[in-house]
């Protein structure tokens, strides 16, 4: 017993290893595109009917791959598999694929499609982009209420004000925020909507045109200052954690590498003032 415990950690560290590498990380993207060009030739009749049983093989070598791959992660990771959300998230998707393909379970298996997903865990980039929007969650709330509350307000004035002349696009509240929605998202909002409306109340661009510069153009613009804030603190979390494995690795921190070329620097410095010394000597 005692024997094979340290035999068993030896190999978690050996497949933890593997598993982490980048090598193998390459080989398991390269299996995720093509896995997903194949569910989509999957999608035309005219494909299938030539090459359905080749397809079908295909598929099922894939999606054996990514079940050998799974197993392996959660040997190498132990517990901490569960603590990892890029884990479970892996895990979620390759269960998804294996549900049985019976006409029940028929949007199920549309589902597939979502081993694609699966590239996010696996390049840190697009980790980074999708933790970052996690992480803008909070402000997003906050503006997303602030932008409801433009609309309710916007919805209540412009049904009291156009109600009676332009009854389809503010008849009532729900029309009205739905007109209001399709003139921030600025979808033919002049010519389809404000101009016929201007014709009729020649100033309803006093209310239009400052709806418009709030919403899609301050509001929106908020929109993405929390998102590249939010990216910009995820980007130097991941730089952390890196740094922090390096240090655990037993490898030189960044600061460290600085200060080591900081020193050679003034060694070769120094080196040179005393050739110059001996040779005006």
């Amino acid at each position: 017993m005692t024997e094979d415990a340290p035999q068993s950690d030896g190999m978690r560290d050996k497949l933890l290893l593997l598993v982490d590498g980048q090598p193998f990380n390459n080989v398991i993207i390269g299996i995720i595109v093509l896995n997903s060009l194949v569910i989509g030739l999957q999608t035309s009749e005219t494909i299938v009917a030539s090459f359905g049983p080749i397809l079908d093989t295909l598929d099922t070598i894939f999606l054996t791959i990514f079940v050998v791959e799974l197993v392996m992660r959660m040997f190498s990771y132990g517990t901490g598999f569960v603590k990892r959300p890029w884990s479970v998230f892996d895990f979620i998707v390759v269960g998804i694929a294996l549900t049985p393909g019976a006409e029940a379970f028929s949007v199920v298996r549309a589902l597939r499609i979502l081993r694609a997903l699966r590239l996010i865990s696996q390049v840190p980039t697009m980790r980074v982009v999708v933790e970052a929007l996690l992480r803008s969650l909070p402000g997003l709330g906050s503006t997303a209420i602030l932008l409801l509350l433009i609309f309710y307000v916007g919805g209540v004035m412009t049904t009291v004000l156009f109600k009676a002349s332009f009854p389809e696009f503010f008849g009532d509240l729900g029309a009205s925020i739905y007109s209001l929605f399709q003139i921030m998202t600025l979808e033919s909002w002049s010519m389809g909507i404000v101009r016929p409306v201007m014709e009729a109340h020649p100033y309803a661009w006093l209310f239009f045109v400052p709806f418009v510069i709030v919403t899609s153009i301050l509001v929106l613009n908020l929109v993405v200052a929390i998102v590249v804030d939010s990216m910009q603190s995820a980007k130097e979390m991941m730089a952390e954690e890196g740094r922090a494995e390096r240090e655990a690795a037993g490898e030189p921190a960044e600061a460290t590498l600085e200060s080591l070329q900081d020193e050679l620097r003034a060694l070769r410095s120094e080196v040179q003032a005393l050739r110059a010394e001996r040779g005006e000597g």
